[in-house]
């Protein structure tokens, strides 16, 4: 049995006070959003519960998919470094960025470099990510897609194009010939109608139409701070499209309160059984509990 555990946009706080020179571009737009509808609403208490309550029960390996930041300022990018060090070893934390970590251009880069450890392939060349990249960690394949780039004012777009799609393709051929359970990590969700338009995975048709082809055991996204379960189709089976809620979402408000997800995975190729169990906050007050147990496969 191995036992896999997911959170994804914990939007790390506090925020640092930006400077008039970094909010001289899209951050200001964030960082209204920031202070009219996250500030107090997106804690790190609920946060350091959770990370509490998901390390007492020892997984063997977490996926963050994206969504560390805020505005991607230069002190959020150091400070998240800082946190994925006291989470534990980069061997058992594999990462994806999301939008918000690569808020304005060159961002992106600087995140990359800053958490190069947690995010690059188990073969790698020194300061260079390419992606998609590929952990194994026991029986599993962990392919970590990138769908973050800056974009416009108001805009949370994610992108894959043929670039990517053709490293994915040869990763998820490879991860079956080596009888490994695929898991596909991206931020922005990969499913029709998933969110709005100007939250969309641009290129998600190219995405889903590899995935049918070659096939994949289990995708974990976020973007969307929603708890959802779906599938796409694969190669012969429908395969698990998971999303979590963010990581520091106070219950009680409008989106799904913080939780996490455990993946227990046994059983081998061609013969494989995936357990989701979910546990986080339900109302304001209650302790984190059992939320869900579900059989994907």
């Amino acid at each position: 049995m191995f036992t896999l555990a997911h959170i994804s946009d914990p939007h790390l706080g506090p925020l640092p006070e930006p400077s008039g020179l970094q909010l001289a571009n899209k951050r200001i737009f964030g960082y209204v959003n920031w202070r009219r509808n996250r500030k107090g609403v997106m804690t790190t208490s609920v946060l350091d519960d959770l990370i509490a309550d998901l390390k007492a029960k020892q997984p063997d390996h977490l996926a963050i998919t994206g969504d560390l930041v805020n505005l991607a300022l230069p002190q959020e990018i150091l400070n998240a470094q800082k946190w994925l060090q006291s989470l534990g070893a980069a061997d058992w934390i594999s990462v994806v960025q999301g939008n918000h970590d690569a808020y304005v251009p060159g961002s992106r880069l600087k995140a990359e470099q800053s958490w190069l450890d947690y995010m690059a392939s188990d073969q790698h060349l020194a300061n260079h990510i390419n992606f998609p990249t590929m952990r194994t960690r026991g029986p599993l394949a962990l392919i970590g897609v990138n769908s973050a780039r800056a974009t416009m004012p108001l805009m949370a777009t994610g992108y894959f194009r043929s670039n990517q799609a053709q490293r994915l393709a040869e990763q998820l051929i490879h991860a079956k010939n080596q009888g490994l359970f695929r898991v596909v990590m991206i931020h922005h969700p990969p499913a029709p109608k998933a969110t709005h338009w100007h939250k969309r995975l641009i290129g998600a048709s190219l995405f889903r139409r590899v995935i049918q082809q070659h096939g994949a055991d289990l995708i974990l996204h976020g973007h969307t701070h929603l708890n959802t379960r779906t599938t796409i189709k694969g190669p012969e089976t429908e395969v698990p499209v998971i999303c979590v809620p963010s990581a520091s979402q106070n219950p009680g408000g409008h989106k799904p309160a913080s939780a996490y997800n455990l993946f227990h995975i046994s059983g081998e190729a061609g013969n494989w059984h995936c357990v989701m169990q979910q546990r986080g906050f339900s109302k304001p007050g209650d302790p984190i509990k059992d939320l869900l147990h579900v059989s994907l496969l």
